[in-house]
């Protein structure tokens, strides 16, 4: 496996960089994350992952050693191939894809383009005991106002409102008071409906 590339920048897109390292440009995959925090300067270099197939080998490239560790646990889920976790990652942070999948977030996970409920129950399931693993108990945050989310978000939906609707409005309100109450969420998703 190549483990990392170091060269000058040829080409930078919001999909794909081109490095030439000693004469060879290489073409790697990155996502969205990982072109938000490429520098404009010449000098790069990024942490790989080579796809061996029958009929090509393709290269993709992270600038945080986390992300990669986080593309190789989802590419190990069945069902997730690479371009299922490039999507992720470029539709979601590496921290939040983390975080759900600690906390059993499966609306998060199921969020990203191309991922049904089944998919990302999977994910959810074959890698929780991993990514405590891999990054550490300390490392994952999961929100306390997890439960409290849950609890209003199930409340709502009893009262009939959408799911996905009413999540998207308790998500602004614990992000405005993280320190919300079960009630005070519920009060406030109730006035915003």
């Amino acid at each position: 496996m190549i483990h990392h590339l170091k060269g000058q920048l040829i080409e930078k897109n919001p999909t794909y960089v081109v490095i030439e390292c000693n004469g060879i440009g290489y073409t790697v995959n990155i996502s969205l994350h990982t072109f938000s925090l490429i520098p404009d300067s010449e000098a790069i270099s990024l942490y790989t992952y080579l796809q061996v197939k029958e009929d090509s080998h393709t290269l993709y490239g992270f600038i945080e050693k986390s992300e990669r560790e986080i593309f190789k646990l989802l590419i190990s889920v069945s069902g997730v191939g690479t371009s299922t976790a490039r999507m992720m990652l470029s539709s979601l942070q590496p921290r939040e894809v983390i975080d759900a999948i600690a906390s059993g977030d499966v609306p998060t996970i199921q969020s990203v383009k191309g991922i049904g409920a089944k998919t990302a129950q999977r994910v959810i399931l074959d890698l929780k005991d991993k990514v405590l693993k891999v990054l550490g108990d300390d490392e994952v945050f999961i929100s306390q106002n997890n439960t409290n989310k849950e609890e209003a978000l199930s409340a709502l939906e009893i009262l009939g409102y959408n799911r996905r609707q009413a999540g998207k409005v308790v998500e602004k309100i614990l992000k405005d008071d993280p320190d919300s109450t079960v009630e005070a969420i519920i009060k406030l998703a109730l006035k915003k409906l």
